[in-house]
């Protein structure tokens, strides 16, 4: 790719001093372009000076040849880097170790890994404290994890892309707001001298729904494994591109996203608050018509704030974390629009460009935090996206990959990427550059950036949908061979239920399979023993299983099953580890519920059980499982309930008397329910939360509620509960549970429901589990 917002954040070549006086009149103007950033003119002047000075001194023609490698690297040309970088190493054994790493990165961007990965193993030899080159060596000996996907999603070209790059879509009131090149006119009346190209505005195509692929883009996932399979190019002095009667043109109309926040500079990556009140976007440092620089002469990005003004943009406004010596940008928020995901290449990071995130609470912004080592690498991470479930995409060129950029998804948990970095593979990935991916919750459909193959000079933009790779389970009698109908098959993924499926006429059921996954079918049916059959598909094969039979035996067992539920909800629980023993044998079988909370075990009627359920944050709940040899039923519900931190109760009946405190005889009723609880579970702190009606001030009101609990906690203290497990708190009148706050004209009933005590559940153990401390 060879647009500026990829690749002007932050990018430092150290080559080592030259003496400058010998150099040709050719290489001095070479180098004056090379210095200013104008690689397109570099690498004519290069290509120039070493066609025609044939002779010309080694020292001369190594800095030539290093200059002219990292142009062609700058412009994106990996065909014609990996030539120059080639020639580099293999005539000067003294050239800088980097270039070792650049000609392994080249050379993977033209899918020839086994090449790429030698040089990666000589760059780790010289540069052992960089990862990447140990990283990729290891990679590259085996690439079909980057493929398990392959056959799950279809990717193509969307119609709105133009000739000049078209990259970093966004989400924006039905339709896509992306970042182009283009000239919507015919005229181009500014280049970019870095690679002379229009300087980036942002578009905005109003309807995804239009937005439909021309064409499929991925055919054979393995294709690349074996060598080269990049674009056809040449030694040309700039890069190659095809004739333009084979370019696909825009069918899709785009427009231009504002006229206040485009300028005759770059406007890079955009991000909308939810409810697109407000805009984020990058753009060079420039604002209110004026540009600064950089310490060192160079336009930096930063990001920039504006407010929706009608049709409009205005009130465009720097943030404060902005500095003219370093770049930001790339901007994502995300869902509750709390947090700003962004990239710089500000000091005190890992490598070239890092990830980072910054709070934002009611229009203050915080202090910006790197990611940390488990996002960012030595390399650049650019791009980032969060999802509807607040986790991270973002494209690196430093985490393990097919070639150039590709994209990368982590689960955060407090800023931290808690299960690693995976890389989405193929075909979203390619040895090309990949990268401003933006999709839903359950990564089913999206878009993205990429240079590859199939697309036109530079950047164009793709959707992607996933596709079902089905397998279809059958439930069969063992003895006849007979399909069953109706049974349920519970769907295990990687040790967690999933849901439960029922099998129909045919005894049958189909799932959809993802990836790197470990199954376990378990088909349960009443007089059947269950059974359940394992599935992966951590491995591929050339002809993979479309099919699996379970086949059940006639039993006198009796089938144990439940639903685990958060007791202040009755909502099912997930995540929850249950467990039943043996009583007789001390056997354990344990299951971890899914979405559905449900749970399923085969038990011996004539033998008595516990039943017991634990997760994070929650009240462990044991049960006891008598036999069931008298009933003889096939099926035994046995539901389970859980408390847990920060689960809030109203307790019934515990109302008081306007103006008074004392605790009335239902409430004291009420109260005991506290009591038995604490009881029988030692290990529960609580606060006591006393509330009341709008009558009267609110420092009265607030003296009042505070008395309220402390009747309620004293209650509790006399029934023997611990001082040390309770809390009460007066809150007064400031959460009315109705419409009856000052002046308004309600019922006596009706304020009575505001003069309440809760329970809120401070910290939990498990039944019978005592505090040691708090």
């Amino acid at each position: 790719m060879r647009t500026v917002v990829k690749i002007a954040l932050g990018f430092a070549l150290t080559l080592i001093t030259l003496n400058l006086f010998a150099q040709s009149a050719r290489l001095r103007s070479a180098n004056r372009a090379f210095d200013d950033y104008s690689y397109a003119d570099a690498v004519r002047g290069y290509e120039d000076f070493l066609r025609t000075d044939k002779k010309t001194d080694p020292v001369e023609r190594k800095e030539a040849l290093e200059k002219l490698a990292y142009s062609y690297r700058r412009l994106q040309d990996t065909r014609n880097a990996e030539r120059v970088y080639g020639e580099l190493v293999e005539n000067f054994t003294d050239a800088d170790s980097r270039n070792f790493l650049y000609y392994a990165q080249a050379l993977a961007s033209n899918g020839k890994y086994r090449e790429s990965q030698r040089m990666y193993s000589k760059y780790a030899e010289s540069q052992s404290a960089d990862l990447r080159g140990r990283k990729f060596t290891v990679t590259y000996m085996d690439m079909n994890r980057f493929y398990k996907d392959s056959t799950m999603y279809r990717v193509e070209y969307l119609p709105v892309n133009s000739r000049q790059a078209d990259f970093s879509p966004m989400y924006y009131k039905g339709g896509l707001v992306f970042v182009s090149a283009r000239a919507e006119s015919g005229v181009i009346k500014r280049v970019f001298n870095w690679n002379q190209t229009p300087f980036l505005d942002l578009y905005f195509a109003p309807d995804t729904s239009a937005l439909k692929g021309i064409k499929e883009v991925y055919r054979n996932p393995t294709a690349s494994l074996g060598g080269a399979t990049s674009r056809e190019g040449n030694s040309s002095i700039l890069p190659s591109t095809a004739p333009e009667e084979d370019l696909p043109l825009p069918t899709t109309k785009a427009e231009k996203f504002s006229r206040t926040l485009n300028t005759k500079y770059h406007e890079g990556p955009a991000t909308f608050f939810k409810d697109f009140s407000k805009v984020i976007f990058t753009r060079n440092n420039y604002n209110s018509g004026k540009s600064r620089k950089s310490n060192d002469g160079i336009n930096k990005l930063k990001l920039f704030i504006a407010d929706q003004k009608g049709k409009d943009w205005g009130n465009v406004k720097e943030l404060p974390f902005n500095n003219n010596d370093f770049s930001c940008g790339h901007p994502a928020l995300s869902p509750d629009d709390a947090k700003l995901y962004f990239v710089s290449d500000m000091p005190g990071g890992y490598g070239g460009t890092d990830v980072y995130v910054v709070e934002y609470n009611g229009g203050q912004w915080g202090t910006p935090v790197n990611l940390g080592k488990e996002i960012n690498t030595e390399g650049n991470e650019m791009f980032p996206f969060i999802d509807g479930s607040g986790n991270l995409y973002f494209a690196s060129d430093g985490h393990e990959g097919l070639g150039g950029l590709d994209i990368f998804y982590a689960e955060l948990k407090d800023r931290i990427a808690y299960k690693g970095v995976q890389n989405l593979g193929a075909p979203v990935n390619s040895e090309k550059d990949d990268f401003g991916l933006i999709t839903d919750k359950d990564r089913g459909t999206g878009y993205f950036s990429s240079n590859r193959v199939k697309g036109v000079s530079d950047d164009n933009i793709y959707s992607f949908r996933r596709t079902c790779r089905p397998l279809e389970i059958l439930v069969l009698d063992a003895k006849t061979g007979s399909p069953i109908e109706g049974a349920d098959v519970r769907i295990v993924k990687n040790g967690s239920n999933q849901d439960i499926q029922q099998t129909g006429m045919d005894g049958t059921t189909k799932i959809c399979l993802e990836a790197q996954t470990e199954y376990d079918f378990k088909a349960i049916k009443e007089g059947y023993a269950t059974n359940d059959v394992l599935f992966s598909t951590m491995t591929q094969s050339s002809k993979p299983q479309m099919s699996v039979s379970i086949y059940l035996n006639k039993s006198e067992g009796t089938i144990l099953r439940g639903t685990v539920k958060r007791e202040v909800n009755q909502a099912p629980q997930e995540g929850v580890k249950v467990t039943l023993r043996d009583e007789k044998t001390g056997k354990e079988k344990t299951v971890v519920t899914g979405t559905d909370g449900g749970y399923e075990f085969e038990v011996d009627p004539n033998r008595n059980y516990a039943l017991r359920a634990e997760g994070d944050e929650l009240a462990t709940n044991e049960q006891a499982i008598g036999k069931n040899k008298k009933n003889k039923k096939k099926v035994v519900e046995s539901d389970l309930s859980m408390y847990g931190t920060g689960d809030v109760f109203t307790l019934d009946n515990i109302y008081y008397d306007l103006d008074k405190f004392f605790i009335r005889p239902e409430a004291a009723r009420e109260l005991d329910k506290v009591v038995e609880l604490m009881k029988k579970y030692p290990g529960m702190q609580i606060e006591l939360r006393s509330f009341t009606d709008s009558r009267a001030s609110d420092t009265y009101n607030l003296r009042l509620s505070e008395r309220r609990a402390r009747a309620a906690f004293d209650y509790l203290i006399r029934k023997g509960i611990t001082p040390s497990r309770l809390e009460a708190r007066g809150y007064g009148e400031s959460e009315l549970v109705n419409d009856c706050n000052d002046g308004a004209n309600c019922e006596e009933a009706e304020h009575r429901l505001n003069r309440r005590t809760e329970f809120k559940i401070l910290a939990v153990k498990g039944a019978g589990e005592e505090l040691t401390g708090r």
